[in-house]
């Protein structure tokens, strides 16, 4: 479905993405870029099956390689041409690129990549106004848990499949550090569970990688139970877990507990102005239970500490995140 702009062409979301002449496909997220390449590219092979398919690097463009690859074939075969690197584009493929736009060939597809930045600004811009029959496809990060939450569950109904939505939550805190590995965590799910999808379900896929996860010892952390936390934390760490997202996690959490103190207002009225789903919101008031603003702010305070001890500030980071989760644990008594 086309969102909302105001430049000149259709924009859509991967999963949308249709043929036109130019596919702009612009955005962080790369394996949903990728995603909307091999969308396009089976439209249009069950459209025709001759269709013939070129890469082009637009950082190592040849002058003359766009044209010769658009050019009509013998046997007519229409043409699909991906081009990657655009935002590392040289001057050659620039050119030829605007040159191109003024006439794309009727038979031919573009799709051009470009991941961000301003190189390659002109060609972006005279493709949303309206020259060369373009279309975007954005794929932007996903960035927050609202975000991968959201993507996860469209993943699964776009399957056909049923998950529980504490099983899902659990997916979602397991790889909320990759949205490629989400992606392909879902994918494993849909292919190889039967059934409904439950907690179990992805207890039994992942379970190693949901206890190790830094949500897990956040959790256990802020409802007091320090034992927990502590176990979580040494498991997580020996397995290979990196310091510093997990003190980002504990900031996360305390940070929406602290804008929840003395909150009234609904889960619903302030998932918008939060950036937290409602769910979240539900677990963060739950999990304030305990706790004084005083503690929080102490709290608060001991994270932030701790971020800079694991980026360099300590010759012992081990040592801050068992004192960090000690302090939280003791709900900032400490």
């Amino acid at each position: 479905m086309a969102g909302k702009s105001k430049n000149a062409i259709a924009q859509y979301i991967w999963s949308d993405a249709i043929p036109a002449p130019i596919v702009l496909i612009t955005g962080a997220e790369g394996f949903l870029a990728d995603r909307a390449t091999q969308r396009l590219r089976e439209s249009l092979k069950v459209a025709d099956p001759s269709l013939e398919v070129s890469d082009l690097d637009a950082s190592s463009y040849v002058s003359g390689e766009l044209l010769t690859l658009a050019s009509p074939s013998l046997f007519g075969e229409p043409r699909l041409i991906r081009v990657s690197n655009v935002e590392k584009c040289n001057d050659e493929f620039l050119q030829e690129m605007l040159d191109y736009v003024t006439s794309p060939d009727s038979d031919t597809t573009v799709i051009l990549r470009h991941a961000g930045g301003v190189r390659g600004k002109k060609l972006l811009d005279t493709l949303r106004s309206g020259s060369g029959g373009a279309v975007e496809v954005v794929c932007a990060e996903l960035k927050s848990d609202n975000e991968k939450f959201d993507f996860a569950a469209a993943e699964f109904r776009l399957a056909g499949r049923k998950i529980a939505p504490s099983a899902l939550r659990a997916l979602v805190q397991a790889f909320s550090g990759s949205g490629s590995e989400l992606a392909n965590a879902c994918q494993q799910l849909i292919a190889d569970a039967e059934g409904d999808i439950t907690d179990r379900t992805v207890e039994d896929y992942y379970g190693g990688r949901v206890e190790a996860t830094a949500f897990k010892v956040v959790d256990s952390a802020v409802a007091g139970r320090m034992g927990d936390a502590l176990v979580t934390l040494r498991h997580a760490l020996q397995s290979g877990a990196d310091p510093v997202p997990i003190v980002a996690t504990f900031a996360a959490k305390l940070r929406l507990m602290a804008k929840l103190f003395g909150e009234r207002r609904s889960s619903g009225e302030l998932a918008g102005a939060l950036g937290a789903a409602p769910w979240q919101i539900d677990r963060a008031r739950k999990d304030l239970q305990g706790w004084t603003e005083y503690g929080l702010g102490r709290a608060i305070e001991v994270v932030a500490e701790t971020d800079a001890n694991v980026k360099g500030a300590s010759r012992d980071p081990i040592y801050a995140l068992e004192r960090m989760v000690n302090v939280v644990a003791s709900y900032g008594r400490r």
